[in-house]
C-alpha cells in the first residue's frame, strides 16, 4: 500500500521556521523524484520545490533562499525546511512522488503564518 504522510505543519509567526516531513512507504523512494507543492485558499496548487533521485533541486522563485528541500533515502523521507516564513506562505503543503508515469500525492499539512 502506497502512503505519503506529511507532518510538521502548524501556526507560526512571520519570520519563524518550520520543517515539514513526508514519510513514504510502498514506493521505490530512492529512484523517484520528490516534490513539495502548496495550495492556498481559492488558488491553484503550485510547485514549491523538487529534488530529483540524484539530488538536484529546484525552487519556486518565491521561496529561493528561504526554503530547502532534502531527502533521506534510508528513511524514505523528504523534508522541507522553511525559514523566514511570510504570511503569503500560508497554504496546505503536499508532497509528491514521481517516477516515469507514476505519481502519488500525500494528503497535505496545513501551514499558517501570522503577521
Amino acid at each position: 500500500q502506497v502512503q505519503l504522510v506529511e507532518s510538521g505543519g502548524g501556526l507560526v509567526q512571520a519570520g519563524g521556521s518550520l520543517r515539514l516531513s513526508c514519510a513514504t512507504s510502498g514506493i521505490r523512494f530512492s529512484i523517484g523524484d520528490m516534490g513539495w507543492y502548496r495550495q492556498a485558499p481559492e488558488k491553484q496548487r503550485e510547485l514549491v520545490a523538487t529534488i530529483s533521485s540524484g539530488g538536484s533541486t529546484n525552487y519556486a522563485d518565491s521561496v529561493k533562499g528561504r526554503f530547502t528541500i532534502s531527502r533521506d533515502n534510508a528513511k524514505n523521507t523528504v523534508y522541507l525546511q522553511m525559514n523566514s516564513l511570510k504570511p503569503e506562505d500560508t497554504a496546505v503543503y503536499y508532497c509528491r512522488y514521481a517516477f516515469l508515469r507514476v505519481n502519488y500525492w500525500g494528503q497535505g499539512t496545513q501551514v499558517a503564518v501570522s503577521s
